[in-house]
């Protein structure tokens, strides 16, 4: 038993120096540093490759939508004023004629259309006798009144014209003037009767963007 483990103590001897490093033995044993770590070298590392990307594609639509409004404008008219459209039924007297009329407010006096438009002469004073007719089937209604004056009436494409003046009653809707109508003997345009500004004046105001506002002429009646 003593053999064995003397035997045992010198493989054991044997075996720590063969742990020890080389050199005399009994030499202390430096402690081993740890690793450090090298850096890379740029140089070595693969070149960097700017990646860009895509921008999404941006559709703008653009939606347009239209609204048409219609706007009434109410323009305050003057108390006891007719308002007239571009175009209105009037009756003439004397005659009692109903005639489709042009309002015009760019003429300054009424202007009738007749037919066999004839001066002459009664108890010294200048008159003139004339038919007015409706444009109908029914017979013209022969007229005559005394001359009050005479006016030269100038028209594109025309040559002057000498109209005599007479003052005639003409009535719209309810109203009715007594205003001087100067004459022509014509019957190839559309409205007979021509409304000027001295029968406008004071009495009514037009709408041009409306036709026939007024009803039938109703004439004045007067009591006995």
């Amino acid at each position: 038993m003593p053999s064995i483990s003397l035997l045992l103590a010198m493989q054991l001897l044997a075996g720590c120096e063969s742990l020890l490093p080389s050199g005399k033995p009994g030499t202390a044993v430096e402690p081993v540093s740890p690793a450090v770590e090298t850096p890379l070298d740029p140089a070595q590392c693969p070149p960097v490759e700017a990646v860009v990307c895509a921008e999404p594609e941006i559709k703008v639509v653009e939606r347009v939508i239209e609204r048409n409004y219609e706007k009434v404008v109410e323009v305050p008219v003057a108390k006891d004023k007719l308002v007239l459209g571009s175009e209105e039924f009037f009756t003439v007297e004397p005659g009692g004629v109903r005639l489709r009329s042009l309002v015009d407010t760019g003429a300054a006096t009424s202007s009738l259309s007749v037919l066999e438009l004839t001066p002459f002469e009664r108890d010294g004073s200048n008159w003139v006798r004339f038919k007015l007719s409706d444009g109908s089937e029914a017979a013209p209604k022969k007229i005559e009144l005394p001359i009050k004056r005479h006016v030269r009436v100038a028209r594109p494409g025309f040559d002057r014209q000498r109209r005599p003046v007479v003052t005639m009653s003409l009535t719209v809707g309810e109203v009715t003037h007594m205003v001087e109508v100067n004459l022509v003997e014509r019957s190839e345009f559309e409205f007979p009767l021509l409304v000027g500004r001295n029968f406008l004046k004071d009495a009514a105001v037009v709408d041009v963007s409306r036709r026939q506002v007024q009803t039938t002429p109703r004439l004045p009646s007067f009591s006995k």
